[in-house]
């Protein structure tokens, strides 16, 4: 069913409200932390290490600390008793390995970047300045930059640990009892299919620098701070600097933007705290763009190598995972199972029978990664979709006949997938269809053959992704099975104020999601009250002490649940007070849009009146408390799947290079959307940032360590100008996990749109021979791997060329095809060093 079809008989779940919180902030009454001025302010600037590995063998800090108004200097001796070691909330497996983390360093260094001392002074500038007289000495140490050199363990990160592998995880699916062993699958194989995919290492670029405010000076320390998680972060400080939690309070404001850059205990804000202890003083640290991009946790960075077992019919038979997922210099929040979180998604919409995933986490000299968009799902949606497409070339079939051929029929569901999930609802062929139907499917196959036989320069290339996802991180007792630091519920509750207005108090902690005005929707529905009456409070652990917080698509479908099911207490705690003002048998009552009404009358009371009459207490039944406020904790039974078909289309300039996407359908299913435009607002964002990552993103550092692309002249991200406008619809089949049937959307387009690029890319210029571009696509990359194919056409006999697109694969032999060709792509090594030079540092 479509958009279009979509109907609801509720007058707000479903109605595409503006924000309410849009006027506060596009009329600069926001309360950014930056803007937070508290009465004899001290500030801080971190002196940051230049080396990517090295020793620290002096540092001297009394000249800074006799530049005016500068108030003290702190180094990792004087604090190394008291900082402890920044969290780490999930190891993955018992034997993970970890260095400690810091939060400033005492005697080594082991990325560039990494905080050494810090200054804290009466003004902004005058920190800066004085960290400018900071001496520090470093003998310099070997560092290992390269994913593969480092898993070979040629030089290591942290030499104590005696090896770069942090972690080594597997999942078979023979094991789990979820299928075949797909070793078995392999050998029986008539098609052997192999690739390697390269996932580069980006940056989160959130629009609002992270900032962080300490007040020491009353009962209670409080701390303000640009962050997703507060009520993790209050947790993790108490554990970490061994402070009560109930002397910790932590206050997210508005925040601007996060994308799982800001799911993260900083060293920052450790060290905001400890100088605000050691001062007396409220202490404000806010850091610099280039800060940001050099310090702030990074994401993706993986090699991917998938060998997939297949019939010459398309069928398939056994998928095979080996990852190399780059941990950075140290682990994060959640920095080891961010490449765990796609081990169930690889799978994706497809019914294989057999499946392994074997993953191996590395240490290198850098910033550390964590989770970014997507966390773990992109990275998987990309290896697959990319993996499908080179299959279907291979043998010769169009990618979304294979697709079809192997998808998960609706009627299936519920379906217990190969990797050891359950998918509760679906429907591809619907989602499919919409999409081929607006993107116009066939007819640009046709232009594309007219194009390429008339011999033109610039060659369309159609891009296909057909994606799940799972959303929710729940329930709690599968992450306890999975060793996850938490719980996967999410906690609400509802006032009912003597006017009748509402105040919805939720642990979830919006950065940009709209849950200030989704869940007035969900509340105004439910008790039958005015849209406007209600009131959302969050981000404050004193006024919301319980939750969990906002990432992973979670806060609908599992921070909604809570305040629905807080919603229906209220009216099951008002039902006595309204059947004893009616003078009827509780039984009786029923309630409908904000009204109490006696069974077959019209006799009634409504919910405002009721409020106001549990205020005064005059006349309430005997035991009865003075209150009808409620709440409740929602722990989800499963997690929830969104999916969909996105369809791209991209002009090739052959001999400049330039890829120009003209056309880019997207056909979502989130099941029921609680506000359509927000909803679309968080689909085109994700496109956009999916789409960055194919054409434009690169963190690149040099043969030192040192980051190259460490502002926005070297980092480059899209304008409204370097994109285009999104064709957009949406298919519903309703969760069955969740009262509202809703799905996650927060990071749908992301997942989706990165492989639909590159197919695109690589599905113009194929013919030419051409398998992969590595990300991101520029000209250059594109204009080397057409250049580098000619080379290898007009050198290679027909005899030893690949098939591509329409081309009949020998039908007579069991295959393996494990080679990649085009510009800067792994050979068929795969998980050998890379040797590539640069890594991309030719932008």
């Amino acid at each position: 069913m479509t958009v279009a079809d979509e109907t609801t008989a509720q007058a707000e779940i479903g109605r595409p409200r503006r924000r309410k919180e849009d006027a506060r902030l596009i009329t600069g009454r926001t309360k950014w932390t930056d803007n937070l001025q508290l009465a004899g302010m001290l500030h801080i600037a971190c002196v940051r290490s230049p080396f990517a590995h090295a020793t620290i063998t002096a540092i001297d800090v009394e000249e800074a600390k006799q530049a005016p108004n500068v108030v003290a200097v702190l180094t990792g001796q004087d604090v190394k008793d008291i900082q402890g070691s920044l969290p780490n909330a999930w190891p993955i497996v018992a034997d993970q390995k970890a260095p400690p983390h810091p939060a400033i360093a005492v005697d080594r260094v082991a990325f560039a970047g990494e905080v050494v001392a810090v200054v804290i002074a009466r003004t902004p500038r005058a920190a800066r300045d004085a960290a400018e007289l900071v001496d520090v000495d470093y003998d310099e140490l070997p560092a290992v930059l390269d994913l593969k050199k480092a898993a070979a363990d040629e030089v290591i990160a942290h030499p104590d640990l005696g090896t770069n592998i942090s972690a080594h995880f597997e999942l078979h699916s023979h094991e789990i009892g979820t299928g075949g062993n797909v070793e078995d699958a392999i050998r029986d194989a008539e098609v052997v299919f192999e690739r390697e995919y390269r996932q580069q290492r980006l940056i989160p670029a959130f629009m609002e620098p992270r900032s962080v405010v300490v007040d020491p000076t009353g009962e209670q320390f409080v701390m303000w701070s640009s962050t997703q998680v507060p009520h993790i972060l209050r947790l993790m400080l108490a554990l970490t600097l061994g402070v009560p939690e109930s002397k910790l309070r932590i206050i997210a404001p508005d925040v601007g933007g996060g994308f799982g850059g800001k799911l993260q205990v900083t060293p920052e804000e450790v060290i905001t705290f400890l100088a605000a202890r050691h001062t007396g003083r409220p202490v404000k640290w806010t850091e610099t763009r280039s800060e940001s991009l050099l310090a702030a946790h990074h994401g993706r960075d993986q090699w991917q190598r998938l060998t997939l077992a297949a019939k010459k019919d398309g069928t398939m038979l056994g998928l095979k995972v080996e990852l190399l997922a780059d941990m950075g210099a140290y682990l994060g929040l959640v920095t080891s199972g961010v490449p765990i979180l796609g081990a169930n998604m690889f799978n994706a919409i497809y019914k294989i029978p057999s499946y392994t995933f074997i993953c191996d986490n590395v240490f290198t000299n850098k910033t550390w990664t964590d989770a970014y968009r997507g966390a773990g799902r992109p990275e998987a949606t990309f290896a697959i979709e990319r993996l499908v497409s080179d299959f279907a070339a291979h043998i010769g079939m169009d990618p979304m006949e294979v697709r079809k051929k192997n998808w998960i029929a609706h009627e299936e569901f519920p379906y217990a997938t190969v990797s050891g999930l359950e998918y509760d609802s679906g429907n591809y062929e619907a989602a499919t269809a919409r999409a081929e139907e607006m993107f116009g499917y066939a007819a640009l196959r046709e232009e594309q053959r007219r194009r390429r036989e008339a011999g033109e320069k610039v060659l369309l290339g159609i891009g296909i992704s057909t994606f799940t996802e799972a959303c929710g991180l729940a329930p709690s007792r599968a992450l306890g099975e999975a060793n996850y630091g938490a719980g996967g519920w999410e906690h609400a509750s509802i006032r009912m104020l003597p006017t009748g207005k509402i105040e919805v108090v939720t642990g979830s902690s919006a950065h940009g999601q709209g849950h200030e005005t989704a869940w007035s929707q969900l509340v105004a529905d439910k008790l039958g009250v005015p849209f406007e009456d209600v009131e959302v409070l969050h981000g404050d652990t004193q006024i919301a002490p319980r939750g969990m917080d906002t990432y992973g698509s979670r806060s609908l479908v599992v921070g909604g649940s809570a305040v629905l099911k807080a919603a229906q207490k209220v009216i099951e705690k008002a039902k006595p007070l309204a059947a004893h003002l009616l003078e009827a048998n509780v039984d009786d009552i029923e309630f409908d849009k904000g009204q109490f009404t006696v069974k077959g009358t019209d006799t009634g009371v409504g919910i405002g009146d009721l409020a106001l009459a549990t205020f005064a207490a005059h006349n309430l039944p005997d035991m009865m408390e003075p209150s009808l406020d409620a709440e409740a904790t929602f722990d989800p039974i499963n997690l929830s799947f969104p999916h969909g078909t996105h369809l791209a289309l991209v002009e090739v300039d052959t001999e400049t290079g330039k890829v120009a996407l003209t056309k880019y359908v997207a056909v979502d299913d989130i099941g029921n959307a609680v506000n359509p435009l927000i909803a679309e607002g968080q689909v085109h964002g994700g496109l956009v940032q999916g789409i960055s990552q194919a054409l434009w993103e690169e963190a690149v550092y040099d043969d030192e360590g040192t980051l190259v692309t460490g502002s926005f002249v070297d980092y480059t991200l899209p304008t409204a100008a370097d994109t285009i406008s999104f064709e957009t619809d949406r298919t519903v089949t309703p969760a069955t996990t969740n009262e509202m049937g809703a799905k996650g959307v927060g990071e749908a387009g992301t997942i989706a749109s990165t492989p639909a690029i590159v197919n695109a890319v690589v599905d113009a210029v194929r013919h030419l021979g051409i398998d992969d571009i590595r990300m991101p696509l520029t000209p250059e990359r594109v204009w080397k791997a057409i250049q580098s194919a000619g080379q290898e056409q007009q050198a290679a006999t027909p005899a030893t060329q690949q098939p591509h697109f329409g081309d009949a694969p020998n039908q007579d032999t069991p295959e393996t095809d494990a080679a990649v060709s085009g510009a800067e792509v792994g050979g068929p090594d795969s998980m050998s060093p890379d040797t590539t030079p640069g890594d991309g540092a030719e932008r």
